[in-house]
């Protein structure tokens, strides 16, 4: 095995295994880069969002009717027809508005991996897919955006489904440290800025502790990290999508120097990516079954199914290649060090902890519990156009809807199963990683209606609490 700080050898193999095997994933990676280049569904998606009109799909369902808004909920049984399709229509665009914003992250680390994976020497075909991935993440995301804002637009018009009634209570409910803490105290660790001098300092000391601790992989350093450096610019930490729900920015930050350093991290990297994969499958399979039924049938396709339907033929090779560099490819480098290890674990507890801790009652295969953002959504979308509810009558639908059990919930649980099965089989390969994520124990114990009951009567107390005082 070569010692760790030496530049690996493309024509040796650092694996124990037979080299028959050894060579078994690179092959697979090849045979999926060329498949993937010839396949035609990256342009077919691209064109379906540039012809989309929203009034030609708008009779339509474009998936099965429990692939809506609020299915299962008293409110989703006491609404009109014409509603549940705009419910239909709504969760597709907000699930692919969350999956264009997840699409964003995966494009910054295609592009960090691939420098380390580059400066080896030894897997040039590997970073050519991922070159190509990017490019078509691209056309998805401005695809799904396309499709997103003509439907909101037919749907709620110019309103905004977005967060800011929540986050204003926040600010009036955290008035009283104003009082007792000193400006100059508030000031180093808050700004209006972004960058207080704490979290330059924490930012900082973070990335010297992944530096010192990875010195020896220094020669693998990612081009791309080194090119922001040299600028003066910031490590990449996304804020949205599946990325921005598994920490904070500065672990993000501090995660991200170390999938663009060590050979190891940026094959894990590909167990998060993984995951993000399966979360899109748990769901768009759905739309796929749907699409060949509507085919089968001889029945209109509508554009969004369509697009759902060549977007999983696309994703199929990008997870092929997760799988592929995180099962399989990692074993080519020299074995991980208790620091790797240790921190390859926190990345996948975290991601349990923050981004599968529960299920959704009112948005069906949500991978993680409701929380006041959602209920923001929610309440916004029933005072919109499409329900023209006053405050009063928004928040007693709500309350039934996400504190008392319905169907809902009972979907929003068999999709969580569904999700948590294929993750315990992936990551129950891994045995570097602890034992609490090898078998998802986190979200294991999330699997319970009574749990995200209990957990929607707290959070929703608070939140009614705050448009009631924000009114």
């Amino acid at each position: 095995m070569l010692a760790s700080n030496e530049t690996l050898d493309p024509t040796i193999q650092t694996s124990s295994l037979p080299q028959a095997q050894q060579k078994k994933h690179l092959q697979l990676i090849s045979k999926t880069y060329q498949n993937n280049s010839e396949s035609d569904y990256t342009e077919k998606i691209r064109d379906l969002g540039n012809e989309f009109d929203y009034e030609i799909n708008s009779n339509y369902y474009w998936g099965d009717p429990e692939l809506s808004v609020m299915y299962g909920t008293p409110l989703y049984n006491a609404a009109s027809a014409s509603q549940k399709l705009s419910l239909n229509h709504l969760f597709w665009v907000g699930h692919y508005n969350h999956i264009a914003a997840s699409e964003a992250n995966t494009s910054i680390y295609n592009t960090v991996t691939n420098g380390v994976f580059r400066s080896t020497g030894s897997y040039e075909t590997l970073c050519q897919e991922l070159d190509f991935e990017t490019e078509q993440e691209s056309y998805h995301i401005r695809t799904f955006q396309k499709i997103g804002f003509k439907t909101k637009m037919a749907i709620v018009g110019k309103t905004t489904l977005g967060n800011s009634a929540y986050g204003n209570s926040e600010k009036d409910n955290n008035s009283w440290l104003r009082l007792i803490i000193p400006n100059s105290v508030r000031e180093f660790f808050v700004s209006g800025q972004g960058n207080s001098p704490f979290s330059v300092h924490r930012d900082r000391t973070l990335s010297a502790i992944a530096k010192t601790m990875l010195r020896d992989k220094k020669q693998y350093y990612s081009q791309y990290l080194r090119d922001l450096e040299a600028k003066g610019q910031p490590i990449p930490a996304p804020a949205d999508g599946l990325g921005g729900r598994i920490a904070p920015r500065y672990w993000l930050k501090f995660f991200t120097i170390h999938w663009g350093m060590s050979p190891f991290m940026a094959c894990q990297y590909y167990s998060l990516r993984y995951m993000a994969n399966a979360v899109l499958k748990n769901h768009e399979y759905s739309y796929v079954k749907y699409f060949r039924e509507l085919e089968r049938k001889g029945e209109y396709i509508p554009a969004p199914t369509a697009v759902s339907y060549y977007h999983l033929m696309d994703e199929a090779f990008h997870t092929t290649i997760s799988q592929t560099i995180a099962k399989d490819m990692y074993k080519d480098f020299p074995k991980p060090t208790a620091y790797e290890k240790f921190v390859s674990g926190m990345i996948i507890y975290m991601m349990q902890r923050n981004l599968l801790n529960g299920f959704s009652g009112v948005f069906p295969n949500r991978c993680g519990a409701d929380d006041p953002l959602l209920m923001v959504f929610i309440y916004k979308l029933l005072k919109s156009p499409l329900f023209e509810m006053e405050t009063k009558e928004a928040l007693d639908w709500m309350e039934k809807c996400f504190c008392q059990e319905h169907e809902g919930f009972h979907v929003g649980l068999k999709y969580h199963q569904s999700l948590l099965e294929s993750l315990q089989k992936f990551f129950g390969c891994l045995d570097y990683q602890w034992k609490i994520n090898r078998e998802m124990g986190i979200m294991a114990s999330e699997a319970s209606i009574s749990k995200a009951l209990h957990n929607n009567l707290k959070t929703f107390k608070q939140f009614s609490e705050s448009v009631i005082a924000s009114a």
